[in-house]
């Protein structure tokens, strides 16, 4: 087939598009017209004429002005009329010349904004604007208010970052967790932001998460911490985190509860034990054992979510009293603990990525002199690492840096080419790990740089070779920092796309000093959505949207479910889904008491006429409490579950194996059945050909003749547009609804959806019994039943299989 023409043609001449009709209209109002030849004269060339030797003879004694104005009057208002047509012809001001990204709503008026080579145009189109007068102030010098003023006042209800006035102009904010922080880029930043996590580097300013210090003997500390603490993961005294050379990552949940009172996920680092060595090396170093009896004073940060602080407060407080009671009913009366609240004296920034490395590499400036040779090594090869994962995991590394603004602008360190990569040398050590940040003195010394911003921009203007860095001078500040390696990663068996780089913390009141910096580099930055969507793209679980039953998943539940509920009052009915009609009874928040089946006997209750003979129904459902499985032993414990003959006593012995470990008491036979019947799990949700499950979805069994069909539906090659749509559309029972999809969305990383969810260990056991002989052989853990799901706007159901969520190895 002969391909139409683009444009027709008329006598064989195309029609002029839009931008040669702009070029022809351009080339028109730029043109001086000429005076026309009168018909007197030739306008042929003659001969030429010989000029006299005395050229002067010829001349008149004087000019007269008028008669030469006069007889040039015609070109003298044609150039003033070209000038005119051409300026008004020209509909691009210099800021329309400048791509998008360098396009900002402020440059108007502001000359330094533009380049150097579109100044010159800037300043003749700033001239022709009308100037605006400046309106006198109302009030007095005195009673004006100040910017610091004006800024303080905006805080009554809501605290800022140190960098919210940078974030707030190039992002959408929101209030949060009593913190005004970035949501996501007002431009379109999703997959490129996607594509920084996975090929380059991109920086979120987490400062708002709360920090708490303990401090006391390393004995009361751990006892306290065991009594909060996830047991299914080693014990927060463990040497491996004892000597503050890597961060713990755990759960925390209300003291003696476990495994109800889930609270949020917890970072716990030690500060490194001190030394009878100096600070320049010389001595001996011992082992972490020695250090502990030689001091009776350890310090210990613990990193958490903003939306459980108060909750996480009264849990330590709860803990500490607890463990003080138990000592001094054994005879030991002095036993002290403190707990300090350090949320505001600290700056966190996360890069992530795996040219993370190369940007701190480039950004940061170590302090010359430093006598470790570990750090000495970890930094002469810190560039040349291509991702922070080939390093150990949750390493801590200690060191000074000078004012990152005396190097400003900074740039990417570049790996050394031919140069073979090598992390062997780089493992946790204690010197590694030390540094001044730990010192309450130390970090007020510095809550204020000594030097501002236009102060260092007055030395750098003396500089003979512009551009060049400042030296270091002897009254500049040394920054203590920590770098801590940071990695999302599901475990093995799961899969998932990890994504590794670094969390820096810097002292508070250095935020923007270091924040400029780190941008400079060409970083991306991200918001709350481009955080989550790390997680999300990694295969983890974030929280608090991945954590039913916690305090923090209540509260965000709600706030969902106000504004989907207000953004669907607000469509026409022929615009919105009829919830009604497809038979979702909850569209905007999980019931996850429907979920577990824990609400039928209510229900029966209130329909029934008989309502003393169901009182002992009742109070054995209200007996049933909600928890959520975590931990590193989560894919253990179910396999032996799921293997068990007696489900429910095999789970309650492994919970009391647990709690036994951290010296609780055991959980009574009584609660058996209550705990399996309360009991969820997190589960990927893969779909096995079509669909895109969507947050809020619901997650159905199958039936068992269903089963057969479905895997064979599955094994069937061919193209997925030839799967029928409705084989499995039909719900026959009500107990079919076995959980709810929590995060769901397209994966870039994939390339296809999935989804995580949250299904009762109770209901897979049951889709376990129902796969066939040849799969029931496997480990629990590795099988993925067959379900199907749903959106809550659509009446479409697809196949998709299970797998247990695990959190990542240790």
């Amino acid at each position: 087939m002969s391909q139409q023409p683009k444009r027709k043609k008329d006598g064989g001449s195309e029609e002029m598009t839009g931008r040669e009709k702009k070029k022809v209209r351009m080339a028109e109002a730029r043109t001086i017209p000429v005076q026309s030849v009168g018909a007197g004269s030739s306008s042929q060339a003659g001969p030429s004429k010989v000029v006299p030797m005395n050229s002067l003879a010829g001349l008149p004694s004087a000019i007269d002005i008028e008669k030469v104005v006069e007889s040039r009057a015609f070109e003298i208002g044609a150039m003033q009329t070209a000038m005119k047509t051409a300026s008004a012809g020209s509909t691009q001001r210099a800021w329309q010349a400048l791509p998008r990204h360098l396009r900002r709503r402020a440059a108007s008026h502001d000359v330094r904004r533009v380049p150097q080579r579109l100044r010159g145009r800037a300043l003749a189109e700033m001239d022709a604007l009308p100037v605006k007068k400046k309106k006198l102030p109302q009030r007095g010098k005195s009673k004006q208010e100040t910017r610091t003023e004006s800024f303080l006042r905006r805080q009554k209800d809501k605290t800022w970052l140190e960098t919210h006035v940078w974030h707030s102009k190039r992002m959408i904010m929101e209030d949060m967790w009593g913190y005004r922080l970035a949501v996501k880029p007002t431009e379109k930043a999703y997959r490129p932001s996607h594509r920084a996590s996975v090929q380059g580097a991109i920086i979120h300013d987490a400062s708002y998460y709360s920090l708490v210090e303990l401090r006391g003997a390393p004995e009361t500390i751990i006892g306290t911490l065991n009594l909060c603490c996830d047991p299914q993961g080693p014990s927060p005294g463990a040497l491996r985190f004892l000597n503050g050379t890597r961060t713990y990552e755990t759960h925390a949940y209300e003291p003696g509860s476990y495994p109800l009172g889930l609270i949020a996920p917890l970072s716990i680092f030690w500060q490194p034990a001190t030394t009878s060595t100096d600070t320049k090396g010389k001595g001996k170093e011992t082992d972490a054992s020695a250090l502990d009896s030689q001091t009776n004073d350890r310090a210990i940060w613990l990193r958490y979510h903003p939306a459980v602080h108060q909750q996480m407060l009264s849990a330590l407080q709860k803990a500490a009293s607890t463990y003080l009671a138990r000592k001094k009913e054994e005879g030991i009366e002095s036993v002290e603990i403190q707990i300090c609240d350090l949320k505001d004296q600290i700056n966190v920034f996360e890069i992530m990525g795996p040219q993370a490395s190369q940007v701190i590499r480039g950004v940061l400036n170590a302090v010359p002199g430093d006598p470790r040779e570990e750090f000495k090594q970890f930094w002469s090869s810190l560039a040349d690492v291509q991702t922070s994962g080939s390093v150990p995991r949750n390493l801590v590394v200690g060191f000074k840096v000078l004012d990152p603004r005396l190097r400003f602008p900074p740039k990417r360190a570049k790996p050394k080419p031919g140069k073979p990569i090598t992390t062997h040398h780089i493992f946790p050590k204690e010197t590694l790990a030390r540094s001044d940040i730990w010192d309450e003195k130390v970090r007020l010394g510095l809550a204020r740089p000594k030097f501002t911003k236009q102060e260092l921009d007055d030395r750098r203007a003396k500089n003979v070779v512009p551009g060049t860095p400042l030296n270091p001078q002897r009254q500049d500040d040394r920054v203590p920092v920590l770098l801590i390696q940071r990695s999302l990663e599901a475990s093995r068996t799961a899969g998932g796309h990890p994504i590794h780089g670094w969390t820096l913390i810097v002292p508070s009141g250095w935020g923007m000093a270091f924040w400029s910096s780190l941008v400079f580099t060409g970083t991306r930055i991200a918001g709350q959505r481009e955080r989550q969507t790390q997680a999300y793209e990694a295969g983890t679980t974030y929280f608090p949207r991945d954590y039913p039953f916690t305090d923090a998943y209540n509260q965000f539940s709600k706030q969902r479910e106000e504004k989907l509920k207000e953004k669907w009052d607000r469509k026409p009915p022929a615009k919105k889904p009829n919830f009604e009609k497809l038979k979702v009874d909850d569209p905007w928040t999980p019931n996850w008491n429907k979920v577990l089946g824990t609400e039928a006997e209510k229900d029966k209750a209130e329909e029934g006429d008989l309502v003393p003979a169901q009182r002992e129904p009742e109070s054995e459902r209200s007996a049933v409490k909600p928890w959520l499985l975590r931990g590193l032993k989560m894919a253990d414990i179910v396999e032996k579950v799921a293997a068990s003959k007696s489900p429910e006593e095999c789970l309650l012995s492994e919970v009391n194996k647990l709690r036994v470990a951290r010296s609780l008491e055991q959980l009574p036979a009584t609660r058996t059945q209550e705990l399996l019947q309360g009991a969820l799990i997190n589960v990927k949700v893969n779909v096995c050909k079509r669909g895109l499950p969507q947050d809020l979805g619901l997650i159905y069994s199958l039936e068992d003749e269903e089963v057969p069909r479905a895997m064979a539906s599955i094994m069937r090659k061919g193209d997925p547009e030839d799967e029928d749509e409705d084989e499995f559309n039909g719900i026959s029972t009500e107990n079919a609804l076995i959980g709810r999809i929590t995060t769901g969305n397209y994966s870039l990383s994939i390339g296809s959806g999935y989804a995580v969810g949250a299904v009762p260990l109770a209901r897979w056991l049951a889709l376990l019994k129902q796969q066939p002989e040849a799969e029931k052989n496997k480990a629990s853990s590795t099988i993925s039943p067959l379900v199907k799901i749903r959106n809550t706007n659509s009446d479409q159901c697809r196949l998709a299989k299970l797998e247990v969520l695990v959190e990542g190895d240790a």
